[in-house]
């Protein structure tokens, strides 16, 4: 008994929120906080259950040995033991049941949000819409391809830095509207404890209210295609001022690059321009499916050198450039790219790597394929 007490002793004497790379995060919200010290007191419970339990039976074990002289009792059944091991459990779970029941209340209200943002995965991206302010963007992960490849040292946030973080403010309640365009995916922050499945065709509800400002890192949890693990997710979360100073000035760029593709439907682009504008965003959007040299992977991304629907059908080309396939890989680039980077990209897909169908896409090639003309 004394190795008992010792270790509960020992066990109680340990800081309630002391936190190592193996426990879970506290994370800077009070929903998280709360998740965080809900699972270090059910931890505490089950492991006191657990020595108290092991150490009587180690105790049995020793003091009732063949070789001390116990003899085995013969007994049956007992009323007060039936009652008292089915009313103790169930008195620990009424424990454990009601404080989680109250957290996980907690973190489905997202009723009475100040911001909502629309949150979309795609294979491998995020897509972020702030209601009611004309802002949306796409986040891409930013890690460099020669790091991935080992042709570089990896960097501090190896795998989890993207081109465009989610930007937030800290004095607000900001409710999140998750959904997908193509597979199952997770949008998962640990320092907001929100992971929600992002469902293609169902929109799911979460929400965070940050305390600190910060930049705070999370990834897709939900194996949704070979480049799962290339789909990170980065918020930014700042003071209520500053995010509205960012706010503003990104409706203002917005609003203006909406206007300057307008002016593009009357430019016309040389060869020369939309092959290196082209190969550009065919890098850093294509290259990664259909490979660098056009070739795809068999049997999982077709290639586009020398393909069928590439050199004879240019409708059907910047359709699915526009749209993507249904059922496939293939996503639609209609608000990934610019009016003048589609233009380009297709352009550079339908002469590059021998294909030289010497066809030259214009902006207004694009436009009058969005509107079905």
């Amino acid at each position: 008994m004394k190795l008992i007490f010792l270790l509960l002793s020992l066990l109680t004497a340990l800081p309630i929120r002391a936190q190592t790379r193996f426990n879970m995060t506290e994370g800077v919200t009070d929903i998280s906080q709360k998740v965080y010290g809900l699972h270090m007191t059910i931890l505490i419970i089950c492991a006191v259950i657990g020595v108290v339990v092991f150490g009587v039976m180690f105790w049995a074990i020793i003091h009732h040995r063949k070789s001390k002289g116990a003899q085995a009792a013969q007994f049956h059944e007992s009323t007060k033991v039936e009652i008292l091991w089915t009313l103790i459990p169930f008195v620990i779970l009424i424990a454990m049941a009601v404080p989680a029941t109250r957290t996980l209340i907690a973190m489905e209200d997202a009723s009475e949000s100040d911001l909502t943002v629309q949150v979309t995965g795609s294979q491998w991206k995020w897509h972020y819409r702030y209601f009611d302010q004309g802002v949306e963007f796409y986040s891409l992960l930013a890690t460099l391809p020669q790091q991935i490849q080992g042709q570089v040292t990896k960097g501090k946030n190896y795998l989890l830095e993207v081109d465009h973080p989610l930007v937030l403010p800290t004095d607000r309640k900001i409710r999140f509207l998750i959904t997908s365009d193509d597979v199952i995916h997770s949008w998962w922050v640990p320092a907001f404890a929100v992971k929600k499945d992002a469902v293609p065709g169902f929109i799911n509800e979460a929400w965070t209210r940050i305390n600190e400002p910060g930049i705070y890192r999370g990834q897709c949890a939900e194996l949704c295609g070979k480049d799962h693990g290339f789909m990170p997710i980065v918020v930014d979360a700042r003071s209520g001022e500053e995010f509205d100073d960012w706010l503003a000035s990104v409706q203002t760029s917005q609003a203006e690059a909406r206007a300057a593709e307008q002016a593009l439907l009357a430019m016309e682009m040389t060869m020369e321009e939309s092959m290196e504008l082209g190969e550009q965003a065919y890098q850093r959007v294509c290259a990664a499916c259909h490979q660098a040299n056009g070739e795809g992977i068999p049997g999982a991304f077709p290639a586009l050198k020398g393909s069928e629907l590439i050199l004879k059908d240019k409708a059907a080309h910047i359709n699915i450039v526009l749209y993507g396939k249904p059922g496939t890989a293939m996503q639609s680039f209609n608000k990934q790219l610019s009016l003048k980077e589609l233009a380009a990209v297709i352009t550079y897909e339908r002469n590059a790597w021998g294909n030289d169908t010497q066809d030259v896409i214009q902006p207004s090639d694009i436009e009058q394929a969005r509107q079905g003309q």
